[in-house]
């Protein structure tokens, strides 16, 4: 054991991330120390007078690593760091994959001739343009006989696939070894894939191989490449030990494996660190997460162990109780009056009524919207519309973080790509009537003036009142008679070309022009070529017709930054496969023609498979985050289990919708195919029901624990006897809803 490795324990909120701070302080602040201190430059003398030394951003000496499970939880690391040093020390922040991925970048030369690759700058894919790429690559070997006997859609299958790589990297799995892991997998399991863990091994491989010559990274290969190549590189460990002299990480349970062995080597290389653990809040542990082998760190620290205070969460007092309501099933138990049950038989009463009780607690001041979480285990899109949709009406914001929908879900962006189909050449079979009139609606939205629909000084929020000045029965008017379909040049006619223009009025009339007019110039410019890429005409109609100079509100902003960023990622990673010549013979000797000045075929196909893409549902990578401001800031907190247990936020308030839903016992998508197999402790040994039974009681009481670490004052169980799919739920909570008291229709008491 060696005091200067700390290794600190305790439940959620009992300051953790507070004391791996003041530890941090404690190493650059103190004017004594240990042989390892972080400032002992003569680690060879004994007994050496240790100088403390002021750093500054701008020298040489090795500086400091933190790192924290998630992007939100490295920001508020970051700005802690920052806070109490006033910034005067170099501290680099990253999440375990990011600084991977920062490495790989760094270190490419290394790999390069390690593995004999192209010297090339390396380009990422995210996770929409992976799935894409390997579906083309695959589509010869996953062909109708394939998916009949894996028993799955080429889409969910690939997304399997790709995904055993990530968890085998994160394991320190070799790629090639992979089908020796997933033989008891595939084999114990009627539910996995049923296909040769020999041939999904071959597919990975061929995946790798083919990025690797092209210069595409994924998380996967990133990943595999750090930890098999550039972690025991001998050049690679001298550079870092010599980068590192102090290591900082936060909720190491949500680290994968590969983590420790960087750990290890930091702390071989004389670095002091300080690790925190919370074994109630593992997140990640089907998304590559290995807690019990980063656990197996604490071995080597000096251990300390932290606990909360009990007035500032319901833990102490509830957890307990409730799992042995839970587990004993006995009649008669009941739980406190800090927890009610709002109980009805439909979902669409529960979800009303839900709303009604936060409405009526923030009227009389009982409680804020941002103290009020409502946490589900699943959300779908009619829960997520109607809580939305009723608490906005009575001027409560609501917020999801880190909310996981569909670019084309959004009205503006459909808009949006209905105007490429519209200006480029060839994409005549991707318009039709109705996306049409929608764009027509989305683009001639305009910003009410102060003092109309809303009143002045009113902020721009996700409820701003803004109107269409074509509505909906205009623009499916205009679209009715004054779209023309074609394959090729689909078009906008005047709107005199409808008898009864007249009927439009003045405002809808004038907006039309105005964006018949727009859509012609920008098809004159796109044929002089004066439109540089795509991502141009995006920002043209944004800036003339979304911005055109208002304030959006945030979710449309955030959903704008999203469709930029990957449209600008798309069109990088094709302009990758052209410099690389990875096209078809068609697309190769049209991207010729172009080259001898003819209109290239190949950019409209590459417009189409774009919109073909976001047409079908894929999620996205997030933007870059912007923390809401202002009113929007105190929201509701609308999540999921998954979403709000990752964001580490703390409420007086808790509502936990579908109490009576068995997926609280489950892992859902927070679970990949295959994780169990990939951790250490177990590492490609069988998983057997009874292994899922302990999984799911383990699971439950974590999440218990957890979330009752996270409210500090009332906890409302919300059950509805039947689900949205008519079915009854009968989940592994529902003895809890029984055992304490409902609230009653008019809530009084709240």
């Amino acid at each position: 054991m060696n005091s200067n490795f700390l290794w600190i324990t305790g439940p959620s909120r009992s300051g953790k991330t507070a004391r791996l701070v003041k530890q941090f302080c404690n190493w650059v602040l103190s004017e004594t120390g240990g042989k390892e201190s972080y400032y002992t430059k003569n680690r060879g003398q004994k007994n050496s007078e240790i100088i403390p030394k002021r750093l500054y951003l701008h020298q040489t000496e090795p500086g400091i690593l933190a790192l924290a499970a998630n992007g939100e939880n490295r920001r508020d690391l970051a700005d802690r760091i920052v806070t109490v040093t006033q910034g005067k020390y170099p501290v680099r922040c990253k999440t375990p994959l990011g600084f991977i991925q920062d490495e790989v970048i760094l270190f490419w030369p290394l790999l390069i001739e390690s593995l004999k690759l192209k010297a090339q700058f390396p380009v990422r894919l995210r996770p929409e343009t992976e799935q894409e790429l390997a579906t083309k690559l695959w589509r010869s070997q996953l062909d109708e006989e394939a998916l009949r006997q894996a028993g799955e859609n080429e889409y969910r299958l690939v997304r399997r696939i790709l995904d055993l790589l990530q968890l085998a990297a994160y394991s320190g799995i070799i790629c090639e070894n992979i089908d020796k892991i997933l033989v008891s997998a595939i084999a114990q399991n009627e539910n996995n894939i049923k296909l040769e863990p020999e041939f999904i091994a071959s597919l990975l491989l061929n995946w790798r191989n083919w990025c690797l010559k092209r210069g595409f990274l994924t998380y996967g290969i990133i990943t595999e490449l750090y930890g098999t190549y550039l972690l025991p590189n001998p050049i690679y460990q001298q550079q870092l030990t010599k980068r590192y002299q102090a290591l900082l990480a936060d909720d190491v349970q949500d680290y994968p494996a590969l983590s420790r062995h960087l750990f290890e080597l930091l702390l071989k290389g004389g670095a002091v660190a300080a690790f925190s653990y919370n074994p109630d809040s593992v997140v990640r542990l089907g998304l590559g997460a290995d807690p019990n082998y980063l656990e197996g760190l604490s071995t080597v620290c000096q251990q300390e162990t932290l606990t909360q205070p009990a007035f500032s969460c319901l833990s102490d007092s509830l957890t307990t109780p409730m799992l042995e309501v839970i587990t004993e099933q006995t009649f008669g138990l009941s739980l406190p009056q800090t927890v009610q049950s709002i109980q009805t038989t439909s979902r669409a009463q529960l979800l009303r009524q839900t709303a009604e009780v936060i409405v009526k607690a923030v009227k009389l001041g009982r409680v804020q919207p941002n103290e009020v979480a409502v946490i589900a285990p699943g959300l779908d899109a009619i829960a997520r519309y109607t809580l939305t949709e009723i608490l906005t009406k009575q001027n409560i914001p609501v917020e999801a973080p880190n909310e996981q929908r569909p670019l084309i879900s959004s009205p503006i962006i459909r808009g949006l790509l209905t105007v490429l189909a519209l200006v480029y050449p060839g994409l005549g079979r991707l318009v039709d009537r109705d996306a049409v009139a929608q764009m027509l609606v989305v683009l001639s939205r305009r910003v009410s003036p102060v003092g109309e629909a809303g009143g002045a000084g009113e902020e721009n929020t996700s409820s701003s009142p803004s109107f269409p000045h074509i509505d909906p029965v205009r623009a499916g008017l205009i679209a009715d008679y004054c779209f023309v379909p074609h394959p090729d040049k689909p078009n906008l006619l005047p709107v005199t070309a409808f008898d009864r223009w007249d009927r439009l009025g003045y405002a809808a009339t004038t907006a039309y022009s105005e964006i018949l007019q727009w859509l012609e110039e920008q098809r004159a410019q796109q044929e002089m070529r004066l439109i540089p890429s795509p991502i141009s005409l995006l920002d043209r109609a944004i800036q003339r017709f979304l911005w055109n100079g208002s304030n959006l509100p945030y979710d449309q902003l955030a959903a704008l930054r999203e469709l930029l960023e990957t449209a600008q990622h798309y069109w990088e990673i094709d302009t990758r496969l052209r410099q690389t010549h990875t096209y078809t013979d068609t697309k190769t000797r049209e991207h010729k023609d172009a080259q001898k000045g003819n209109v290239s075929q190949s950019s409209h196909e590459t417009i189409a498979e774009f919109i073909q893409l976001l047409r079908r549902g894929t999620i996205t990578a997030n933007p870059y985050p912007v923390r809401p401001l202002g009113p929007q800031a105190n929201a509701v907190t609308l999540a999921t289990i998954f979403q709000y247990r990752s964001s580490r936020r703390s409420h007086r308030w808790h509502f936990w919708l579908d109490a009576g839903s068995p997926l609280w016992a489950k892992g859902g998508a927070a679970t990949l195919f295959g994780a169990p197999f990939f951790l250490q402790e177990r590492l490609g040994a069988p998983w057997t029901v009874e292994d899922e039974q302990s999984a799911e009681e383990q699971r439950l009481r974590r999440i218990l624990a957890d979330l009752l670490s996270r409210v500090s004052q009332r906890v409302y169980l919300c059950h509805s006897d039947l689900a949205v799919n008519g079915q009854e739920q009968l989940g592994a909570l529902l003895p809890l809803v029984h055992a304490c008291v409902a609230v009653v229709s008019e809530p009084a008491g709240v």
